[in-house]
């Protein structure tokens, strides 16, 4: 099993809002993010919550939070909230 789906396992949830409002902060913060975003995802569909998983990247402290679906596989794009704000397949 790699790395990346043995540690697949969600650190808490959110509600729209408060995933909607993460997800702006980090784009706001590092706007070469929304450009990948539009490229390598799809919109969410509606939910009233999403997953949120700890940042596997060692040293940072950062959450991860759903920004779209995967064009390439069957996956949740998130980004990092954290330090390294970079993006992941969950």
């Amino acid at each position: 099993m790699s790395s990346n789906v043995g540690q697949n396992y969600p650190y808490t949830s959110e509600i729209e809002s408060d995933r909607a409002a993460a997800v702006a902060a980090v784009i706001e913060a590092h706007p070469e993010l929304a450009g990948t975003i539009a490229t390598e995802a799809t919109p969410l569909d509606a939910s009233e919550r999403w997953w949120v998983w700890k940042c596997p990247t060692k040293g940072c402290r950062g959450l991860l939070h759903a920004a779209g679906y995967s064009l390439e596989k069957h996956a949740v794009f998130v980004v990092c909230d954290g330090t390294c704000a970079k993006t992941f397949l969950r």
